[in-house]
């Protein structure tokens, strides 16, 4: 495996190379953004429901661990809590967008080496007569792995945005809940 990998990474054109590395390069960027923003998030949401879970019981009082804890002092003003609320939500959400461009890229990133692949192959068959399956296949197969490496990209940060909007919707909902309490006991 090993062998293959260091023949196809030597015997590949600088484009197919600049494309897997571009690749691979998302990759982490996707991996680290979601490990980052998951840890974050899931302490969020859980100072948020202890918090909500406070003022749900006997006690009047929102979490000091709450982020609305710092808008919520002696005025609970409607709109003060809103913009608390998109602030909160807003520093929640950095790096998501990030995850729909590379989502929503990478295929064409390794379709575009794919294509230049292609082209390649067939600019080195030219200067043959005749060109058989056995010549085509290989070359055609190698020139897909971008592909392949973009598809590949794209499922893990399509699939890792979508958890993170679904944290950052229940974490949205646990502020939007305090919110409303806040203001009826005013």
């Amino acid at each position: 495996m090993i062998d293959m990998l260091l023949d196809y990474i030597s015997n590949g054109s600088a484009i197919t190379l600049i494309v897997l590395a571009l690749l691979s390069i998302y990759l982490i960027l996707v991996f680290w953004i979601f490990i980052y923003r998951v840890f974050y998030l899931n302490a969020e949401i859980f100072n948020e429901k202890k918090s909500l879970d406070s003022l749900t019981s006997r006690s009047s009082s929102i979490s000091p661990l709450s982020a609305l804890s710092k808008c919520s002092n002696n005025s609970n003003q409607k709109e003060i809590l809103h913009a608390c609320e998109i602030s909160i939500i807003k520093d929640a959400s950095i790096g998501v967008s990030w995850m729909s461009i590379i989502a929503s890229t990478s295929p064409f990133i390794g379709l575009f080496g794919t294509v230049v692949g292609i082209l390649e192959s067939f600019a080195k068959f030219s200067a043959h007569e005749k060109v058989g399956f056995s010549i085509i296949a290989p070359a055609i197969s190698e020139a897909l792995v971008a592909t392949a490496a973009g598809i590949f990209v794209a499922i893990f940060a399509y699939t890792f945005h979508q958890i993170l909007v679904r944290k950052i919707y229940e974490l949205n909902t646990y502020l939007k809940a305090q919110s409303e309490i806040l203001i009826v006991r005013v």
